[in-house]
């Protein structure tokens, strides 16, 4: 046999080893970390439900991919940025968790953002909003998947100030989230021709929400904007109705609205309350027949943030799938390659800066009268367009895309 012909072989059985090397699965199985809020603000709208959505994509996969098993842990964060980050390290480092997911609060997935990208793992964000996830505080491994605040900003900002809501004073949350969603929206009132007259911070999470109310009574604005979510935001409707707020002649917008929010209120208290959601369950046969399953397991209707946890994860399960490998470039690479496709979005598109493009819809909360039973609380009133709701690529300022 030749040299040239023993060298070739060579090459050949080399690049065979790669190649196997490249297909397998580290430890032998893919691992996946849900941190959300089990006990606190946030945990109706993810929490437990989150965790349920998880083990489903991991049944629906049917439990392996590429051959290899698939495990989940999860743990509640409490909606502290540094009880997240010691978990995600805890995981990366002992105990071989590949992607982080759920995360919801921003500070808490800007925290794992940190840990992901020191330990080059996946983040699937689901349940935290800001823009600055897939802008300015963007990483490589790092997808936003169900919504953020420029998306609310173009739909139930955009809506109300059309509707004749063109002065606005906002009751914020006081850390990165309300920060950002007073930002953007702002933005889109003004661009409309409204006013953003002022705003208030309050503390995450707030029980009492009466001297804030009052300021924004006082300030005689057409439109007092919520720019925070879950019980916080609950909460700060039912004092708005006690003070006579809307009864007096102003409006609410509920920038960050959950169906969970809704069904805590109630139709008589939340009809007419206009929201921008990734998701509802009753949109066709395929949302209908997802949100049944979930509810057999969890008694309610799921929320964006827990179909989003699903289809984010199952994303990422046929990522691998097709790459044969669980390592983090390959599999984002796949990610951004493959289109998503489920019932939650038909042709979604994750972009180099992280991002999920996927249509968003602008709902109207139903009245007593128009529903037709448990859980039938949304008017569709417009479906937006993913890239009006997220915008061009272009606008983005994430470093790496």
């Amino acid at each position: 046999m030749s040299l040239l012909k023993k060298f070739a072989m060579g090459v050949s059985a080399s690049a065979m080893i790669a190649s196997g090397a490249a297909a397998e699965i580290s430890d032998g199985k893919v691992k996946i970390g849900v941190l959300t809020d089990l006990s606190s603000t946030y945990s109706d709208l993810a929490g437990n439900g989150a965790v349920v959505a998880a083990e489903m994509a991991i049944e629906d996969f049917g439990g392996s991919v590429a051959g290899a098993p698939i495990e989940l842990v999860s743990a509640d964060h409490q909606n502290k940025a540094d009880i997240a980050a010691n978990k995600a390290r805890q995981w990366g480092d002992s105990e071989q968790v590949d992607a982080f997911a759920e995360l919801v609060t921003t500070s808490v997935a800007l925290a794992v953002f940190e840990i992901a990208k020191q330990q080059n793992k996946i983040a699937l964000v689901s349940g935290a909003a800001s823009s600055p996830l897939t802008g300015s505080a963007c990483i490589p491994s790092g997808i936003h998947w169900t919504y953020n605040t420029r998306a609310l900003a173009v739909g139930t900002g955009a809506a109300v100030v059309k509707e004749g809501g063109d002065t606005w004073y906002f009751l914020t949350a006081d850390y990165a989230f309300g920060e950002s969603l007073e930002k953007d929206v702002t933005a889109v009132v003004e661009a409309e021709g409204g006013q953003v007259l002022g705003s208030i911070k309050h503390p995450f999470p707030a029980s009492d929400f009466s001297s804030f109310v009052l300021q924004a009574q006082a300030s005689g604005a057409k439109v007092v904007g919520l720019a925070n979510a879950g019980a916080d935001t609950v909460n700060a409707i039912k004092a708005a109705n006690e003070f006579g707020l809307v009864a007096a002649g102003q409006s609410i917008a509920a920038l960050l609205t959950f169906i969970t929010d809704i069904h805590a209120l109630g139709l008589e208290t939340a009809q007419g309350i206009m929201l921008t959601t990734g998701f509802y369950w009753d949109l066709n046969d395929e949302t209908r027949a997802w949100s049944a399953r979930f509810n057999e397991r969890t008694g309610r209707m799921p929320t964006m943030v827990q179909a989003g946890v699903y289809s984010s994860i199952t994303h990422y399960l046929k990522a691998i799938e097709a790459a044969g490998t669980d390592d983090t470039d390959a599999v984002v690479a796949k990610m951004r390659e493959m289109p998503v496709e489920d019932f939650f979005a038909h042709g979604g598109v994750v972009r180099t800066d992280g991002r999920m493009v996927h249509e968003m819809y602008l709902a109207r909360v139903k009245s007593p009268a128009d529903s037709t039973g448990p859980w039938d609380y949304y008017d569709i009133v417009r479906t937006i367009p993913g890239e009006e709701a997220y915008g061009p690529l272009s606008e983005s300022d994430c470093p790496t895309k």
